[in-house]
């Protein structure tokens, strides 16, 4: 964060010249939402908070009848009873706050439960695009610090303000009472308390912003070098230096911001405790004179000046209140910023469930671009600043969008991963898509299960749009093993039964018998309870591969998509795979992404892509005979021993 010459007041300026936010009518109305649920402890506490206002006014007056009364007239009955006094009033004020405090924690932690399950609720229905656009520790940021920052303005700032208007309102009845000049006089400095607050308000507001963001970057930064893929990639390239530096460079900033917030604030404080002392050497200037020409007595000088210190701590308060309001409000609204983004993937209404799926494939007409439209926000980073990563694509011969006055708009051309693909997969049938890298296989994957939609076009699943479908119904019935095999540091049997949790052992060991992995777990020290550690990496590659076919292989679904990939694998893992795929695809609409010449020779379709275009369809030998791009890969990729 860079520093602005001047001080303080200059970061002020700056601050009110880029930005002066304002809580909205609809913030709050939102915020009040998650609060409705918890009205009856809201009415609690409420009643608590003013039960202790009203027995914090008492000490000050037993005080005044200690001195104007009980002492003067050697009362031993009326000094015993105000001693007690004295003691009963701390004890019921506390056990009001053990109920205050209970009610609080009952509604904050509720309001946390509530914005923490919204939030993973609508971040588990993202579209894989959300997740190529965000990074991982930023979308933990916001289930951590935000919601906690959310909850705290419920039950901090808002209790707080609460609280201290019920003293205020009940301190300036007392104090009337007692002496209404006085009372008056200690007021009249109130507008030196507010003007400093509304200078302040809204700098401390947008900087703590600024401190979320940076807490957010900082996080994501651990979580990408922390996880045991980033630290591998860390140890190898050996860049532990320059991201310690890099760190360094990332939590200086939350120092600085914290610092600058810190100071700020402290700033303000004096400000407003300066304005205090002078409003109370008033009061006693002006009420000692009163004294001493004996308008009222000493008791009750002495019991107006706690009440004076009892009025100006709430009205610090509440004049500060604005301020950590609308700062306490910022979490709420990064936590909104995310539940508002839009969910790209979604049932469509009236979305057909499919039962007796046949696994009938067809795609139409197919386009798809991993670019969005300018301006629409598909992950955190482009909630603030829309930017998007091109993926290997290929740039359609596609006239320019116009704008509506004719001319051309200054927008670039939509990037395609794929261009007008069209074949048909029948039921039963294994089709293997082959291509050099980047051609668009790996897309045309996702589109099957639905991770994206297609841009243009159309894929089918037994006649039936896909966007008709349930996604829960597609899940059930499409199966997708991948290069990359993820696994759950958990044991080999949760991460089993993942894709089945009612499973029985013998369903286990049936599909990991079919899969060729039952005897390597078997041979391990606890088995199926073994623990395969973060990310699986406690078992090799091809160990990760075979429970990964497992585990689809348990979930038994009419459409099988595998990314074969065995090329970097050892020669014994390569044929274990191989032979456990053949047993999976056996009765299923398969569509691989081929590797082997035996898969590709045996598939009842070849789909050849290039530059996410459909080149070549058909059987091994019909391509080999055209002497197309099939024909050359097949010589130089597959069947190199012939060059």
């Amino acid at each position: 964060m860079g520093h602005h010459g001047g001080g303080w007041f200059s970061y002020i300026r700056y601050d009110e010249e880029q930005d002066r936010p304002e809580v909205s009518q609809a913030l709050l109305r939102r915020v009040g939402g998650y609060a409705r649920p918890y009205w009856r402890g809201i009415v609690i506490m409420l009643a608590t908070m003013f039960g202790v206002s009203l027995l914090s006014l008492l000490p000050p007056l037993l005080m005044r009848d200690l001195l104007d009364n009980a002492l003067p007239q050697w009362d031993f009955l009326r000094l015993n009873l105000l001693a007690l006094g004295m003691i009963a009033v701390p004890l019921a004020n506390g056990l009001l706050g053990v109920a205050q405090r209970y009610a609080s924690a009952r509604i904050g932690e509720g309001i946390i439960f509530d914005l923490r399950r919204a939030l993973y609720t609508h971040l588990q229905c993202m579209s894989l695009r959300f997740y190529t656009h965000t990074q991982v520790g930023e979308v933990m940021s916001r289930l951590n610090n935000d919601v906690i920052g959310a909850q705290r303005a419920v039950t901090g700032t808002l209790i707080t303000l609460a609280s201290n208007l019920f003293s205020l309102v009940a301190t300036l009845a007392v104090m009337l009472s007692l002496e209404w000049r006085l009372t008056l006089l200690g007021v009249a400095i109130l507008p030196l308390f507010v003007l400093p607050a509304r200078r302040v308000g809204d700098v401390l507001r947008r900087i703590a912003r600024q401190a979320l963001e940076l807490n957010a970057r900082m996080n994501a930064m651990m979580n990408e070098t922390l996880n045991i893929s980033g630290a591998l990639l860390v140890k190898i390239f050996g860049r532990y230096q320059s991201e310690v530096e890099r760190f360094s460079e990332n939590a200086a900033q939350v120092r600085d911001i914290g610092v600058r917030q810190a100071v700020i604030g402290r700033w303000f404080f004096l400000a407003l405790s300066l304005v205090s002392a002078i409003g109370t050497a008033l009061v006693f200037w002006a009420g000692g004179h009163l004294v001493l020409r004996g308008v009222f007595t000493i008791g009750t000088i002495v019991a107006f000046s706690v009440y004076l210190r009892d009025l100006y701590g709430p009205l610090i308060a509440l004049t500060n209140a604005r301020v950590e309001f609308a700062t306490s409000m910022v979490s709420f609204e990064r936590v909104f910023e995310v539940l508002d983004l839009p969910i790209e993937i979604t049932d469509r209404p009236g979305a057909l469930t499919l039962t007796d799926a046949r696994g009938h494939l067809r795609f139409e007409g197919v386009a798809f671009s991993y670019q969005e439209a300018k301006g629409a926000p598909v992950g955190l980073e482009e909630v603030r600043r829309f930017s998007w990563r091109t993926h290997s694509s290929y740039i359609a011969p596609k006239v320019a969008r116009k704008d509506g006055d004719g001319a051309s708009g200054d927008d670039e051309p939509v990037r395609y991963a794929l261009w007008d693909v069209s074949f048909e997969i029948h039921p039963g049938q294994v089709a293997a898509l082959v291509g050099p890298s980047g051609a668009g296989k790996t897309t045309i994957t996702y589109l099957l299960p639905r991770l994206y939609d297609p841009t243009e076009g159309r894929v089918t699943f037994d006649g039936h749009d896909l966007r008709d479908l349930t996604l829960d119904s597609i899940a059930t019935h499409v199966g997708m093993v991948t290069q990359e095999t993820y696994l759950f540091h958990a044991t080999l049997r949760e991460n089993l039964l993942y894709a089945k949790p009612d499973a029985t052992q013998e369903e286990l060991e049936a599909v990991c018998r079919a899969a060729n992995i039952h005897d390597f777990i078997v041979s391990l020290p606890d088995g199926y309870d073994t623990v395969v550690g973060e990310r699986g990496y406690r078992l090799s590659g091809g160990e990760r591969q075979r429970v990964a076919i497992a585990r689809v292989l348990l979930k038994d679904p009419k459409v099988l998509i595998l990314d074969e990939a065995t090329s970097h694998l050892d020669s014994q893992s390569e044929a274990l795979i191989q032979d456990a795929m053949e047993r999976v695809m056996r009765g299923r609409t398969s569509l691989v992404i081929a590797h082997r010449l035996s898969t590709i020779m045996g598939a009842d379709l070849i789909l050849v892509m290039d530059e996410g275009r459909l080149v070549e369809q058909g059987r091994h030998e019909g391509l080999l005979a055209r002497g197309g791009l099939y024909a050359r890969l097949h010589e130089t990729q597959f069947h190199p021993q012939a060059n």
